[in-house]
């Protein structure tokens, strides 16, 4: 069939070209997610499945003793070789002042969940429109951690054979860690590599200074990490290099939640429209709506009535 044609006033004809519509031939792995309004049930559920599942395989991980020991070998020997051994350096030093160290380890065993929700909780009340993509890059960077846990088994520094480290918990008799003292029997002592104290601490502050607007948060925000990574140290929990496996995750994490969202979640939108439309009782605001006479319209006069002629009054006149 041709294309349809126009005659023009001056007698011409003129062919009508149409618009052409490309279909998005993407498949749906390819096309970015729209963000939506979270439900708090939901995420309450999702959040507390996942870390059940988070802890449930990484407790279920082997925890090859002898391996990972070879491994923490092998890292205080590269960083040696780095000039950059300097773990034990702080920890002895942290170690001599009891009210700091003893500080380091509350740190250790409580900031580092009780920070993490704040902001999962202030993403959802203040920054509905990211906070999908933002849990996105936390489950995201959770998850491959866990496969560095299994591919990996690295012992802790407090744990080398007489490398001179101390187990601040056990030395101050504080309850500070999950793989030390009392608790050692219900977390892998042997899941040091990648520290996803370093990978959470590092995802709540580039959060908070992205997204919050108060000048003193985000400060915060770029030195909780910072401080963690002092921790982690000090305590002889982790070696400088697990900080750096824990960046690696959260970059992978980023990476993941960029590809399904088609952005990273500082460049959403804040909010996003809410799930439930118009009630059908209502009628939608949106919609037309009739034009109501305004109340300053002068109305309409009333038509006179001719009254009777001023010869005919005359006549009438006594």
């Amino acid at each position: 069939m041709g294309e349809p044609t126009v005659t023009s006033p001056e007698g011409r004809e003129e062919v009508v070209r149409h618009p052409v519509t490309v279909p998005d031939r993407r498949g749906p792995l390819h096309r970015p997610r729209t963000p939506r309004r979270p439900r708090l049930w939901f995420e309450v559920l999702l959040i507390a499945v996942s870390y059940w599942t988070y802890s449930l395989i990484r407790n279920a991980v082997p925890e090859q003793k002898h391996e990972a020991l070879r491994n923490a070998d092998r890292v205080w020997a590269l960083e040696h070789h780095l000039g950059l051994a300097v773990e034990q350096s702080v920890n002895h030093a942290v170690n001599s002042v009891t009210w700091l160290i003893v500080g380091m380890n509350y740190y250790y065993a409580t900031l580092h969940f009780v920070v993490t929700l704040g902001v999962l909780v202030w993403l959802y009340r203040s920054h509905p429109g990211r906070y999908a993509a933002a849990r996105t890059v936390l489950f995201a960077t959770t998850a491959v951690a866990l496969v560095g846990y299994y591919l990996y088994p690295l012992a802790p520094p407090r744990l080398m054979n007489g490398s001179g480290f101390v187990d601040t918990v056990l030395a101050h008799r504080t309850w500070g860690s999950m793989a030390s003292g009392d608790l050692k029997n219900m977390s892998n002592q042997y899941a040091a590599m990648p520290s996803m104290h370093i990978g959470w601490s590092l995802w709540c502050g580039l959060t908070l200074f992205a997204l919050a607007r108060v000048p003193w948060v985000r400060v915060l925000g770029l030195l909780y990490p910072v401080l963690t990574l002092v921790v982690i140290v000090a305590t002889a929990n982790h070696f400088w290099l697990d900080a750096v496996g824990g960046v690696l995750c959260l970059a992978f994490g980023c990476a993941v939640s960029a590809l399904w969202y088609g952005a990273l979640p500082q460049q959403l939108p804040r909010t996003v429209p809410s799930r439930t439309g118009p009630s059908r009782a209502e009628p939608s605001r949106t919609g037309p709506v009739r034009a109501e006479p305004s109340r300053t319209e002068p109305l309409p006069a009333e038509p006179s009535r001719p009254g009777p002629s001023r010869a005919r009054r005359r006549r009438q006149a006594p």
